[in-house]
């Protein structure tokens, strides 16, 4: 299969400009000199977050900006690399490409596929033919526990271990709701209380998976919606928030909730049934 790829020269010419830029400032700037693997990774770790902030604003000149920053990291990890003798930014990229070809038999070979689902099937069952020991090998252990925890349920839901509907996974909420209550009405130990606080969080993310939300998503969202809120009661506060009372406080919240109100869209999205297996 072949496809020209649009404005691949332009393309090309930026990418080495960047390898260039990147071989000068480890040669010639004291800062860029000094970096290691070790020390880029915060670095990494918070361009990413910048990453996903502008994808959550929509922002598409903030994307461009912070993915050419995600970039430069990419291309100065291979350099490093390079320098050690280990590999270069070449042998990454044709890493990544041998495994896409790979695991997409349906587009460079002869597989056929229905849909989607199916896709995604078959891309775990070939990382499990590559020396993967389990389906949730690939999800990083420092990953946000919510985006954790919704990575492990997709990847289950691959082979099958997924409940029939929505209304089994609520039910399934309102059972660990009903546990935690237990725990914390009977006084149980903190490090149980936790546990069944988590089985609540869990269930949760597996009902907003079944809903077509992404948990992480959403919170941030609210996190975003409490923020404003909360800093319009600043800014509009008679005096000092510490001598306020609740219900003057209040009263300041439901003004920002009309004066901050976004419209929302409102969609039909078709539920997702599966197999579910009995143990849970």
């Amino acid at each position: 299969m072949t496809n020209t790829v649009q404005n691949l020269p332009a393309k090309l010419e930026a990418f080495a400009r960047l390898l260039q830029i990147m071989d000068d400032l480890r040669e010639k700037c004291p800062w860029d000199r000094k970096q290691t693997f070790q020390t880029l990774r915060n670095l990494t770790i918070e361009e990413t977050y910048e990453l996903a902030d502008a994808i959550l604003d929509d922002d598409l000149k903030g994307i461009k900006e912070e993915l050419g920053d995600i970039m430069l990291h990419m291309v100065f990890y291979a350099k490093i690399a390079e320098e050690k003798q280990a590999w270069d930014m070449a042998d990454s990229l044709h890493a990544i490409c041998d495994k896409l070809v790979q695991r997409h038999p349906h587009v460079y070979g002869d597989t056929q596929v229905a849909d989607e689902e199916e896709v995604k099937r078959n891309w775990e069952k070939l990382k499990l033919q590559s020396g993967k020991k389990s389906l949730l090998e690939g999800v990083p252990t420092s990953l946000p526990a919510l985006v954790k925890a919704w990575r492990m349920q997709q990847k289950t839901a691959q082979v099958g271990f997924e409940w029939e509907n929505t209304e089994q996974v609520w039910a399934k909420v309102q059972e660990e709701i009903g546990e935690l209550q237990e725990a914390v009405e009977g006084n149980f130990s903190q490090e149980k209380k936790e546990e069944e606080f988590g089985d609540v969080l869990f269930s949760l993310v597996n009902y907003a998976r079944f809903l077509h939300i992404e948990p992480e998503t959403a919170l941030e969202r609210v996190n975003r919606k409490f923020k404003a809120r909360f800093e319009y009661i600043e800014a509009n506060a008679p005096k000092p928030l510490d001598e306020m009372t609740l219900a003057e406080m209040d009263a300041l919240w439901d003004e920002a909730k009309v004066k901050l109100a976004v419209p929302t869209v409102q969609r039909r999205v078709p539920t997702v049934q599966r197999r579910v297996p009995t143990v849970q």
